[in-house]
């Protein structure tokens, strides 16, 4: 069955009158439900200002569940007898920081922002509610999978899915619907093993397709955000080891354009992204063969990534300069982390050594 949709400016119904068994965490709902309607509405956050939203809005009058929404952003996937609903709301956008490096920024902040991905998922079959519910698990299971396996900054981690919603939509069995019982019904045989890969790839298509949509990248700045590292900071860290040298804004812009340039280095990206996915394997104890919480010193791995960092951006001379601010560890590089005190220090000894042989 070709899904019924209606479109308005303050909500979406996606209509059934032959009716839905539905599994739904909704604002509106009582979990498992026997509907003629979703409404997707945008309404407050609250049960009676949804219901009051959906009453207004609801499709043919019929029983219905509703959903609070502050965004109608909605595309939707079909793949022969399932159909994927993907909504989107978002506070985050990609903006220019310079004409090479981007920056993931909010209006809200990133304490209020939000970034919610949530699904309305429908299958052309009848099905049990105990299986309504297990589809509802997998979906939920394949969502927080394929979310983790992004590898997303921390910021945008903590804001993501914060008050996504999902709902599992059925065909009831329209001869026994007037005193359907769902629980002694006539079910539609399953093949779970196939329906389990084709959800899971749906979903999995669905956020990435969502990522996509919203223009949603994350790129080095957004991960030294994550790691509360800002440019200013590494700039001051440069300027702390100076000697004999006034510190003016025109040396401190250099520093700045200098780092700007390094981080434009796909060679020192990829480094500061080794060290930083590193560092959290080893300080989340992923890895049993090592344990870095006393920052043992047989451990100098952090010391060759800062080493690579410092020579790639200004050779020999760098890896001299390294040795000043790994052992001094001025500024903010004092206070990271065992493996980003080292690759920081070396991002500034390098910068440090280019812009005084230029």
């Amino acid at each position: 069955m070709e899904l019924n949709i209606i479109k308005k400016d303050y909500g979406i119904c996606i209509n059934n009158p032959n009716c839905f068994l539905a599994f739904s965490d909704f604002t509106v709902s009582d979990g498992i439900d026997i509907i003629e309607n979703v409404n997707i509405v945008k309404a407050k956050n609250e049960f009676k200002a949804t219901a009051k939203k959906a009453e207004t809005f609801n499709q043919s009058q019929g029983a219905y569940i509703a959903q609070a929404v502050d965004s109608l952003d909605y595309f939707q996937n079909t793949y022969g007898d399932l159909s994927v609903l993907t909504f989107m709301s978002n506070d985050v956008v990609i903006e220019d920081f310079t004409e090479y490096l981007k920056v993931a920024n909010s209006s809200k902040g990133f304490v209020d922002a939000r970034i919610n991905l949530s699904h309305v998922i429908y299958i052309d079959k009848i099905i049990s509610p105990k299986d309504l519910l297990k589809i509802f698990k997998i979906v939920t299971n394949i969502k927080a999978k394929v979310l983790a396996n992004m590898c997303l900054p921390v910021h945008i981690q903590n804001i993501l899915n914060t008050d996504d919603f999902l709902a599992v939509l059925a065909n009831v069995n329209v001869s026994e619907n007037e005193d359907l019982d769902i629980n002694n019904a006539q079910y539609d045989e399953i093949n779970w093993d196939e329906l389990k890969i084709r959800i899971e790839d749906a979903v999995q298509i669905s956020l990435e397709d969502a990522f996509e949509r919203l223009d949603l990248t994350f790129g080095i700045l957004d991960y030294l955000v994550s790691e509360g590292i800002l440019i200013g900071d590494l700039i001051d860290a440069g300027m702390e080891l100076l000697a004999g040298v006034e510190v003016t804004q025109d040396l401190r812009d250099k520093m700045e354009a200098q780092i700007l340039k390094s981080l434009c280095d796909i060679n020192v990206i990829a480094l500061l992204v080794a060290a930083m996915r590193t560092e959290q394997d080893l300080t989340g104890n992923r890895i049993r063969e090592i344990d870095v919480s006393d920052d043992p010193a047989y451990l100098y791995t952090d010391e060759v990534l800062g080493l690579a960092i410092s020579n790639q951006i200004a050779g020999t001379k760098a890896t001299f300069n390294f040795k000043r601010y790994d052992e001094a560890k001025p500024g903010i590089i004092g206070g990271l982390p065992p493996m980003l005190d080292d690759i920081f220090a070396g991002l500034i000894a390098g910068c440090m050594s280019k812009i005084f042989e230029e």
